[in-house]
């Protein structure tokens, strides 16, 4: 039993995060497979990509349970949720600001995949990324590392070494802190798009790093109003909302 309320939410978000990491890697490996040169064993392959994740996972987490609190980020859902106080407080200032995004994101994704370069759209009919997949990874895990990880440490930066931990960060560092999360966020998906067989071309590389970094901005904006659980949901609800626009 852990009794030290950081270490608690440390073990709740790694556990989250790592439920994405499971599936999209038991779901989107073994279509890799064929592609993997040398052949690597499925069992190897998946092994080796939960526990490279497992790491990643654990840095961001720990970043974001060691640095939020006095930049004044958090995660206030699960925080009430471990602590047995009333999680709806928390939970109903973060519903309507995530719905609209959610639902904005997923318009965004539908009007991105009418325009998507060709060799992406033949990607993904030949590459399925399960529904499960997209919420539990993309909803859950990218934002743990993204914002909770990545997005905490570049506010903290400037807060320890040029405020000197005086105040609250300044809006100016918060939002270029959103901003180069996601940029990043952009870019990471690049090599996601390569292992799949895409040709990083100048206009698959736009595509990509455009349509993830307009949607990581606005998840930068909900964890750092509203808190993590916000940007959770609504990059969850985006996927579910381009999900059920296909269908």
């Amino acid at each position: 039993m852990l009794e030290n309320p950081r270490l608690r939410l440390g073990a709740a978000l790694w556990l989250a995060a790592m439920a994405g990491v499971v599936v999209l890697s038991l779901t989107v490996l073994p279509q890799l497979a064929d592609k993997a040169s040398p052949n690597v064993p499925f069992g190897v392959a998946v092994a080796a990509s939960i526990l490279q994740s497992g790491v990643l996972v654990a840095l961001a987490v720990w970043g974001g349970v060691a640095l939020s609190r006095p930049l004044g980020l958090g995660a206030p859902v699960i925080e009430a949720a471990l602590s047995g106080s009333g999680v709806w407080p928390a939970l109903k200032i973060q519903l309507i600001p995530a719905a609209i995004c959610g639902f904005l994101v997923g318009g965004l994704l539908v009007l991105l995949a009418r325009i998507a370069p060709s060799e992406l759209l033949a990607l993904g009919q030949a590459i399925e990324i399960p529904v499960a997949a997209k919420i539990l990874y993309g909803g859950v895990t990218e934002e743990i590392l993204m914002r909770w990880g990545l997005m905490t440490v570049l506010v903290w930066l400037p807060w320890r070494f040029i405020q000197k931990r005086i105040g609250l960060p300044r809006t100016s560092h918060i939002v270029a802190a959103i901003v180069v999360a996601a940029l990043l966020f952009g870019v990471l998906h690049l090599p996601a798009a390569a292992a799949m067989g895409a040709n990083l071309n100048l206009s698959v590389v736009t595509y990509i790093i455009i349509g993830n970094t307009v949607p990581g901005i606005l998840f930068g904006i909900l964890y750092w109003r509203y808190g993590l659980e916000a940007a959770i949901i609504a990059h969850a609800l985006g996927h579910a909302v381009a999900v059920l626009a296909a269908v």
